[in-house]
């Protein structure tokens, strides 16, 4: 989202600084409100990883591999 974000607010910039500005401003305390969230559907995932490895132990053992 790299250029394209910075695409999107040059366009904001010149059809309305005083938002774009807002904008520029509130981003890094947005992303630092959202870190939490991020972690923990991080270690959720992480989490469901482990169940799933942990299910599939016996087969993989006996022989099975997912076919790719």
């Amino acid at each position: 989202m790299g250029f394209i974000g910075l695409l999107f607010w040059m366009i904001l910039f010149v059809l309305c600084w005083p938002l774009a500005l807002l904008a520029l401003v509130l981003w890094p305390l947005a992303w630092l409100i959202t870190l939490p969230f991020r972690l923990i559907g991080l270690s959720v995932e992480a989490v469901f990883a482990l169940l799933k490895a942990i299910l599939f132990l016996p087969a993989r053992v006996l022989g099975w591999r997912e076919s790719r």
